[in-house]
């Protein structure tokens, strides 16, 4: 499975799995495009995220860990 910036939630899921004690709310958006890049399922271009996409790659985290 191959994973774009538009798949938010897959995104959050990993995210939250990859990292368990990072607390979402306080990650600085260099910090989440890093870690989204470094996901080993995804594969899109780096340069198509904005700060709407991360905004929502966040909340979607969020939600999954509350």
């Amino acid at each position: 499975m191959s994973i774009k910036w538009t798949d938010t939630l897959e995104i959050a899921i990993q995210l939250a799995d990859a990292h368990p004690d990072v607390d979402p709310k306080t990650i600085r958006f260099t910090d989440l495009h890093a870690w989204v890049l470094a996901l080993p399922e995804f594969s899109d271009d780096p340069n198509r995220s904005g700060e709407k996409i991360l905004e929502a790659i966040q909340q979607a985290w969020i939600d999954e860990v509350e």
